[in-house]
């Protein structure tokens, strides 16, 4: 939120007190900027990979299949559903603020998406979206996009914690309760001390305290929260039936059940690790070389199906994004 505070004041800057051909230079500036950093560490990311030698991993995938027509349109349509779906939930969720077209989504979610790829957490994508509306609507709609991760969050821990349990029964973890157990002690201090800090100081994030925040949900309507709540639902069914899928064409042998207690997992251990989003693909990577040599699957497999994942639902998607990035205008109302 930090992160997006500042990047917002430089842009009320910008608007506000440069002349008019002098913020177009630098608006455009910005926007050239943005797309050229994105792909940049893209590329980084694939081609100078310590873990993954991009040229061994485009070989394995050509060995494989992967690049036969059938394989990348039924991948592509996947992604499509999921991204679909993610913006079908911001046109709904925003709807009560300001009624926006399915087009207009689609500019939003992801061109922050592509804004957002080098931020902590995908943290620039509150500003990215704040900024396709005019000022007096900017602090709702960061609150909007809150509650839309918070939704997404509250699928991936659900079903995560149901797919965990699982996994341990299934594979006999042995877990050692007491650390465990000081772990959830030291996260609910931590918690609870946050809040109580916020509470008595009156801190707030943006001109937002967490009193604020939690009425705002509360009173936020309940028919569009259980609307965004199946939608991430959908989304999450989607890619992780994409991940089974890309372990039935590497060859892995696996119920479908079983391969869900494994990726719910890797979703919900990856959630918690704070990353640059560029970096996701590493940590998502760990988590899942160690959850699938419980069933015998080769690391160098997992890390392909893992890169995969990341390039069909975040790099392609953020190469469309580009564009609206480069085509973005501010309100006419900030102009």
């Amino acid at each position: 939120m930090i992160t997006e505070y500042w990047f917002n004041l430089q842009l009320e800057f910008m608007i506000y007190t440069l002349p008019y051909k002098t913020k177009q230079f630098f608006f455009v500036l910005i926007k050239i900027s943005t797309v050229v950093a994105a792909f940049y560490f893209i590329h980084q990311k694939l081609t100078n990979n310590n873990v993954l030698e991009f040229y061994t991993f485009i070989g394995f995938l050509n060995k494989n299949g992967i690049f036969s027509l059938k394989t990348i349109i039924f991948l592509a349509v996947l992604t499509g559903f999921n991204w679909f779906f993610e913006i079908l939930k911001w046109q709904k969720l925003v709807s009560p603020t300001k009624k926006i077209t399915l087009k207009n989504a689609s500019e939003q979610s992801l061109g922050a998406l592509t804004a957002s790829l080098l931020t902590p957490n995908r943290i620039g994508e509150y500003g990215a979206k704040a900024i396709y509306y005019t000022k007096d609507f900017r602090k709702c709609i960061l609150l909007i996009n809150l509650l839309s991760n918070l939704l997404q969050m509250g699928v991936t821990t659900i079903l995560g914690v149901i797919g965990f349990s699982f996994f341990v029964s299934k594979y006999h973890i042995a877990l050692a309760y007491p650390k465990l157990f000081q772990f959830i002690l030291i996260i609910a201090f931590s918690t609870a001390l946050v809040i109580f800090i916020l509470r008595k100081t009156k801190l707030s994030i943006k001109g937002f305290s967490l009193e604020k925040m939690k009425t705002f949900i509360l009173k936020y309507p309940k028919k569009l929260i259980a609307i965004g709540f199946c939608l991430s639902l959908l989304r999450y069914l989607i890619f992780s039936f994409q991940f089974y899928y890309l372990l039935t064409i590497f060859g892995i042998h696996i119920s479908y059940l079983h391969a869900m207690s494994i990726i719910t997992s890797m979703y919900l251990l990856a959630s918690i690790i704070p990353s640059i989003f560029v970096f996701d693909v590493l940590i998502k990577g760990s988590v899942a070389v160690y959850l699938f040599s419980f069933v015998g699957v080769n690391a160098f497999t997992v890390l392909c199906i893992v890169t995969l994942m990341w390039i069909f639902n975040f790099v392609f998607p953020s190469i469309l994004g580009s564009y609206f990035v480069l085509n973005f205008k501010f309100p006419e109302d900030d102009l």
